[in-house]
């Protein structure tokens, strides 16, 4: 019968190595990114979006882990709105951070439903951040199907409603999805908001005011993980 050859002592610790040492590296990234963020010297205004996100959230914690203002979600097409904005706006306000409202937009319906949607729930304040347009859905799942012609003609007039209603421009925070879909960042003239997590984004093709750096934020104050957003200096 013949022996079975045995493996010496340090190719057995070097196997051990190799297999281990990546799952310590991804462990160790997976951590590092749930509490990451630009650091405070490149990035003096820091931030969070609370779009998609359930659960409670401490906005005095917010406040007092870093955070100079929150972009609250309002409203999402020509119906959808957030139950507890008025309430969140309200608390928000009290911690001592700005406040700006998010409207996501619907390419499947007009913008005169959706501006009439925005302006029934978030108050014309002079106070306020200027108000975010949220562009993710690309419209592929529309009844009728829809040209980037027409995505950016109902976006532009949607923009012109609220901007009449919140006495500023607003912006729009373009994923890179919709972006090759539709390309209004370069025809559409808005300050840019842009997501990316870890490295800056440039898939607007122009400078952004914006950044969403990391898109699932574990850190005090929110059950959830949220967007950690910051300002261009």
């Amino acid at each position: 019968m013949a022996r079975r050859t045995r493996r010496p002592l340090w190719l057995k610790l070097l196997l051990a190595v190799l297999i281990v040492a990546p799952l310590g590296v991804a462990a160790w990234l997976y951590l590092d990114m749930r509490e990451w963020r630009p650091e405070e010297r490149a990035f003096p205004e820091q931030g969070v979006d609370l779009s998609g996100v359930d659960g409670a959230i401490n906005f005095e914690v917010l406040k007092g882990n870093g955070a100079d203002f929150v972009y609250l979600p309002a409203t999402s097409g020509e119906s959808e709105q957030a139950g507890d904005f008025t309430r969140n706006l309200a608390a928000a306000r009290k911690a001592g951070l700005e406040v700006g409202a998010v409207h996501r937009f619907d390419p499947c319906v007009p913008a005169d439903g959706q501006s009439a949607n925005f302006v029934t729930i978030v108050p014309r304040d002079a106070n306020l951040l200027p108000p975010a347009i949220e562009l993710s859905d690309t419209g592929e799942d529309c009844l009728e199907p829809i040209t980037s012609g027409q995505v950016r003609s109902e976006l532009t007039i949607l923009a012109n409603q609220i901007e009449a209603h919140a006495g500023k421009p607003a912006i729009l925070k373009v994923t890179r999805d919709f972006e090759a879909a539709h390309g209004v960042a370069g025809r559409i003239e808005r300050n840019l908001w842009l997501v990316r997590t870890r490295f800056e984004p440039d898939y607007g093709g122009r400078p952004w005011l914006l950044w969403t750096a990391n898109e699932s934020y574990h850190g005090p104050g929110s059950e959830a993980p949220l967007g950690w957003v910051v300002v261009r200096p």
